[in-house]
């Protein structure tokens, strides 16, 4: 009696893995907003990185740093203006949070104080340097006055522009615009804010600390 054939069955492909949204349609893991802005970033990261390079080639090859007769920077209150940006980065968490529960007007409060808190931080990053400038540290007090304004400076600029972002955001948030499932606009605003807030105590550390 012969043995029965058993017919070749294919094992069964694993399916690809992708994305659904709520509606059962599928879409990319990680959208093209969210490359841009890890993209910008990674840009932004260069640029500093470029700029803090000869910062410490400046300070190594000088005598004294900074250089006697320039004022010495407002160690305290940087300090606590350093606190006021990081509380800023868990506010603005705080907001994403919340558009992700749906919750519109905690997101809105959450987004406000962001924006009054980064507003706050460069209020005072302002005075100090009319009182710095009133002292003698300008641009042109060498390669430390320099090397001051430009690092800080630059952080400053990237800290307006996560500013009006964002003011642009709330507004929008206001209108209805952000919820559940449209989150994005809040999300990709954040992404900026938590670089500007990680890059800062960097910054503080090298320019004010070291």
């Amino acid at each position: 009696m012969s043995a029965k054939v058993r017919p070749f069955v294919a094992p069964a492909r694993r399916p690809r893995r992708e994305s659904y949204d709520d509606e059962g349609t599928t879409g990319p893991v990680i959208s093209s907003g969210k490359i841009a802005i890890l993209m910008l970033i990674a840009s932004e990261m260069m640029l500093f990185s470029g700029l803090i390079g000869p910062f410490f080639v400046y300070k190594g090859e000088a005598a004294f740093w900074p250089p006697p007769g320039l004022p010495r920077l407002p160690i305290f209150v940087t300090w606590i203006n350093t606190f006021v940006l990081i509380a800023s980065g868990v506010t603005m968490y705080l907001g994403v949070r919340a558009v992700h529960q749906n919750r519109q007007r905690l997101m809105r409060r959450w987004l406000a104080i962001t924006g009054v808190l980064g507003t706050a931080f460069l209020a005072v990053q302002g005075s100090e340097w009319v009182r710095l400038v009133a002292h003698g540290l300008k641009l042109s007090s060498g390669t430390y006055g320099a090397t001051f304004y430009t690092l800080i400076g630059l952080h400053g600029a990237h800290v307006t522009a996560a500013v009006v972002w964002l003011g642009f955001v709330v507004a929008a948030a206001m209108r209805g615009r952000y919820n559940s499932k449209n989150a994005e606009g809040v999300e990709l605003c954040a992404m900026y804010w938590y670089f500007v807030c990680a890059i800062w105590p960097l910054l503080f550390g090298l320019v004010y600390l070291t």
